[in-house]
């Protein structure tokens, strides 16, 4: 589902125009997931621990993109139990 954009720069209104998006969102995602017999319980649970781990996540990498592409994947596997030829 793709967002609009917002309406709004007061940043209050931008909030609220965001959770009604979001909820919308959500709605949608729990429909679905009930559809495949999950139950909404349990799947709001692991929304909140999702986005939990997404915030972590952000707190620790706020820009991820601006993170070096690549690397040296030899070096990133040693001493983690990966042989090469």
């Amino acid at each position: 589902m793709p967002f609009p954009s917002p309406r709004s720069q007061d940043l209050q209104q931008r909030f609220e125009e965001l959770k009604a998006v979001a909820r919308d969102a959500l709605e949608e995602v729990i429909a679905s997931a009930n559809e495949a017999g999950w139950g909404t319980r349990e799947i709001l649970v692991a929304l909140v621990a999702a986005a939990h781990s997404l915030e972590d996540a952000n707190s620790a990498d706020p820009d991820p993109a601006d993170d070096p592409t690549g690397g040296d994947a030899v070096r990133e596997q040693i001493g983690h139990g990966e042989q090469f030829d």
